[in-house]
């Protein structure tokens, strides 16, 4: 976002032209998109589940901190059925790829090659997590990476 104005960095987080933004206390916008290992995945699956959207890439340094915590919450909250879906955001895939084997991560990563999700769920910075509920109603974000306490608080509102 280097060489934004005040009014470009308006127009990024608020303009109209691109279909559904996401908005806390709102449905999520829908999500349909292909995967890391050529899936096809689609949010409205998940229904029922409390949901993780996480907007990374490789080389984002505070996203590699997140991945090993973001599997010990998967095993620690199975019983809830969380799901994590990432997406990638501003890397290309190979290296993510790459990334996820050596990170062992088991969860989806959407591919965002034209930048639409990242400006429907208004995203400025990775890692950026979206916390939806199991109906599907986004409850909370976190722009950053998370502490231990940041992800418990944060679940909270989704694990109901």
């Amino acid at each position: 976002m280097a060489g934004l104005t005040t009014a470009g960095v308006w127009w990024f987080v608020n303009g109209s032209d691109l279909g559904p933004r996401a908005t806390i206390g709102e449905p999520a916008p829908p999500l349909v998109g292909a995967t890391l290992d050529g899936g096809t995945l689609d949010l409205s699956a998940y229904r029922g589940r409390p949901v993780i959207l996480n907007f990374w890439g490789p080389s984002c340094i505070p996203c590699r901190e997140e991945f090993p915590q973001f599997l010990q919450k998967l095993g620690q909250h199975a019983a809830d059925r969380l799901a994590i879906i990432g997406i990638l955001t501003d890397d290309p895939p190979e290296p993510a790829r790459q990334f996820v084997a050596d990170y062992h991560a088991t969860w989806p990563t959407v591919l965002d090659p034209d930048e639409r999700l990242k400006r429907e769920y208004r995203v400025v910075a990775r890692p950026h997590s979206w916390f939806i509920d199991r109906a599907g109603v986004i409850r909370s974000m976190q722009i950053g990476p998370m502490r231990d306490a940041d992800f418990e608080r944060q679940y909270a509102l989704i694990s109901g």
